[in-house]
């Protein structure tokens, strides 16, 4: 497989940075790869599942949002909405240089992004979630008391698995503000959900509330034993193996 460095423009002119995983042979398909937050596009869920769909000939982005891993920008100037529009713009740069994603996979709170964002995507014919919420506001107890200390002033600096990130009032306020429930009835893609019973991030009642919500088609698969972040590497690669079988059914 060929694996390039992907480099284009965020909504607000920042560089985003990407990896392209690129099949062998022809390319029947394209999918865009959004990681879970705070987290990057070399995390190992992103990294396997990629090149996992590589091998079954569609090319995958994976990126880095805003202020994160090797994209610009400031992080604290980041939001909900901010995260959807930089999906489009990964969207737009697949469209423009290999072909637009017919495929949006989103782990996480990425996952509530591709769910958004689809509707902005006109060619994404499947979407598929692992481990999402349902509501865009589940991030806030990641908080703790320095939600108050936020709104207080502004922008707080917040400790998230061991590293420290800014984070807004803005961003607060976003999230509170995002209807899901008309996003998700009113996807008209296919859906896959995907989530483990043992999550202990995202409760697995989150997966019933997106999938109640969704209309046919729709399928849901359970991920029994599997962490949030997907760390065991088999985990990653039984997603990566499903995801594949279940997504070749829309790359017609």
């Amino acid at each position: 497989m060929n694996n390039r460095k992907a480099v284009f423009e965020g909504t607000h002119g920042q560089e985003l940075a990407g990896r392209l995983e690129l099949p062998e042979g022809d390319v029947v398909a394209t999918a865009v790869f959004a990681h879970c937050f705070t987290c990057g596009k070399d995390s190992v869920a992103a990294t396997r599942i990629a090149r996992r769909l590589a091998e079954r000939g569609v090319a995958v982005l994976r990126f880095d949002f805003t202020g994160l891993g090797q994209s610009g920008g400031d992080f604290a100037n980041t939001t909900f909405t901010s995260n959807v529009d930089d999906l489009v713009c990964a969207a737009h740069h697949l469209r423009d240089t290999i072909g637009a994603p017919s495929v949006l996979i989103g782990h996480s709170l990425g996952g509530t992004a591709v769910l958004s964002a689809a509707h902005q995507i006109p060619e994404a014919r499947a979407v598929v979630t692992i481990g999402a919420p349902f509501d865009t506001s589940h991030v806030e107890h990641l908080f703790g008391s320095s939600k108050s200390r936020i709104e207080a002033e502004g922008v707080a600096e917040v400790l998230l698995a061991g590293r420290p990130f800014r984070i807004s009032n803005d961003f607060l306020l976003d999230i509170n503000q995002q209807n899901q429930t008309a996003c998700i009835s009113g996807l008209r893609r296919a859906l896959l959900v995907m989530h483990s019973p043992q999550d202990d991030t995202v409760g697995i009642e989150n997966a019933r509330l997106v999938f109640d919500s969704a209309r046919h088609p729709k399928s849901f698969v359970a991920l029994d034993g599997a962490d949030h972040l997907l760390t065991d590497r088999a985990d990653a690669g039984y997603v990566a193996e499903v995801l594949a079988a279940w997504v070749s059914r829309y790359l017609a």
